[in-house]
């Protein structure tokens, strides 16, 4: 992954163990900009996450605990300033709560291992599931489809056939 945290206890793709840290615990192993977001429940400023307009092919993981959350072949361009997805990788991912804060009736998500604020899900996105997962990009970690990155490695060396 991008942004693989060594001393960060709870970072593991392949545990599904709940995470569960304090906040003190989680300023040692987290940036700045990731606790805000993640464990405040702030929110990056729009236009200023890296992965706005990314198209590599992969799955996006929750960057404070490691857990899975989108695939690629879910993430649109919304024009909203976040990264956007239609559909989480699984139930479990993602965890729905009541927001009504700001004067707005809004859904928040988290991430559903380790509860960490990951953005809101509004009712306007593309088909096939008419929603629209709007992600703070500091709480993503992204890692390539190892698949896709073979096949494509494979491709470039072998020697063209021109019969």
């Amino acid at each position: 992954m991008d942004s693989t945290k060594k001393d960060n206890p709870v970072s593991s793709p392949t545990d599904s163990t709940r995470a569960i840290l304090t906040d003190e615990e989680y300023k040692k192993v987290l940036s700045p900009e990731v606790f805000y977001v993640a464990r405040q429940k702030g929110t990056e400023r729009p236009g200023t996450s890296k992965f706005e307009n990314f198209k590599e092919i992969g799955t996006y993981y929750c960057a404070v605990c490691g857990n899975a959350l989108f695939k690629s072949d879910t993430k649109f361009d919304s024009g909203c300033g976040w990264p956007s997805f239609y559909e989480p990788i699984s139930k479990g991912s993602i965890i729905y709560l009541p927001d009504n804060s700001h004067g707005m009736n809004r859904t928040e998500v988290e991430c559903g291992k380790c509860k960490s604020h990951l953005g809101h899900v509004f009712e306007d996105g593309p088909p096939p599931t008419g929603l629209r997962y709007c992600i703070n990009g500091v709480v993503l970690d992204f890692e390539k489809a190892k698949v896709a990155e073979k096949t494509y490695n494979d491709q470039q060396a072998k020697p063209t056939d021109k019969h």
